[in-house]
């Protein structure tokens, strides 16, 4: 890795790889550095996060999230939603119908029967207004208009992302709308807490624990069934510590539905919206963890099922079950379950989420 003027960084990873013009609006890199000198790189298109640099207990640093390392490597992959922003709707959406106002809408079915993560081409795909604001925190813009991927509803979204000298990447959304119309906003970062590698290692051995008693059990199209079951004496049950690898291939049908963990949590709140305490994973040889906090009542786990090798950053691969998502959001298939949590956006509100992704080190 070498380190020129123009490349002075952790990760390796050179702006002008990132820049270009696309429909007219430049991409770029965005290089967050926190007082300790660790790093997030995030590019504008698709609001994509290239790397997070921190130590592991002794005190080596490598990149604990899975990107691509130029403009090229984002535009061109096949695994579109890898560390993205995610909209105008984070997760699947029954055969991509749902009323709204006594009108009937037909999303895209982009997976399978269902509609998943905004379409054709959601916000993963488009380039987003950038602001730098000092060395630690970044705005993205992105004005999504009325009719994009069928949704109602011009759509006027900011994300701002920080990454504080508690190696904390706090990322906050704010959205408004001019007409009434549906929103689930995350990020869909996929975390390698060992570092990644060639092979990037598998996540099995890592330590989970979820601060929820409920989850939603899928059908196998991994659209919710609508119950809202206890984890309790299921593969489901994190609330106290175990390994991935622990129940992953249990002789289940919730986890044959998935191929392993691909299940929205309900998370335990005293109060709607309240920041607080989502879940927590650790990598037992580096040391490395990640502690997770948000106001959104769901954590989608997913444990990269789906993942098949591909080549990434550096020539990083990143096999099946090398990564872990906990993607914050509302519940899948809200639209459809007037009694999950509501993810209706009038005129006159704001929509606001925020959430913390804490990493640390245990020795």
């Amino acid at each position: 890795m070498t380190n020129t003027a123009e490349n002075a960084n952790l990760c390796g990873l050179n702006r002008k790889d990132f820049q270009t013009t696309i429909n007219g609006k430049k991409t770029d890199l965005y290089i967050l550095r926190n007082r300790k000198g660790y790093e997030v790189a995030i590019s504008n298109y698709g609001g994509a996060i290239c790397a997070i640099m921190v130590p592991d207990k002794d005190g080596n640093v490598a990149n604990v999230v899975q990107g691509f390392d130029s403009i090229q490597a984002l535009m061109e992959t096949d695994e579109i939603y890898r560390s993205t922003l995610i909209g105008r709707y984070g997760n699947r959406i029954c055969k991509g119908r749902f009323t709204l106002n006594g009108k009937d809408y037909q999303l895209a079915t982009n997976d399978g029967p269902n509609h998943l993560h905004g379409g054709n081409k959601g916000y993963n795909l488009r380039v987003w207004d950038a602001r730098q604001m000092g060395p630690r925190s970044l705005a993205l813009n992105y004005t999504s208009p009325y009719g994009e991927e069928g949704f109602s509803g011009e759509v006027k979204v900011t994300v701002e992302f920080t990454f504080t000298d508690e190696n904390e990447l706090v990322i906050e959304y704010l959205a408004t709308t001019n007409k009434k119309t549906i929103i689930c906003l995350t990020h869909h970062a996929f975390f390698s807490l060992a570092g990644i590698a060639n092979p990037t290692p598998t996540i099995e051995d890592q330590i989970c624990q979820i601060n929820a008693d409920f989850y939603l059990p899928i059908d196998n199209t991994s659209i919710p069934t609508g119950e809202v079951l206890k984890v309790e004496g299921t593969p489901f049950d994190f609330r106290t510590p175990k390994a991935f690898g622990k129940d992953i291939d249990a002789d289940n049908e919730q986890i044959k539905n998935g191929s392993g963990y691909d299940h929205n949590y309900v998370l335990n709140k005293r109060e709607e919206g309240e920041l607080s305490y989502a879940a927590k994973v650790t990598e037992p040889v580096s040391g490395r963890s990640l502690e997770v906090y948000t106001t959104e009542p769901g954590v989608q786990l997913y444990t990269a099922n789906f993942c098949s090798g591909k080549v990434g950053q550096h020539g990083a691969t990143f096999p099946r079950r090398s990564a872990v998502c906990l993607e914050c959001q509302h519940f899948p298939d809200s639209p459809n379950r007037p009694y999950f949590p509501s993810v209706v956006l009038r005129p006159n509100e704001q929509y606001k989420q925020k959430t913390i992704y804490k990493f640390s080190v245990e020795r």
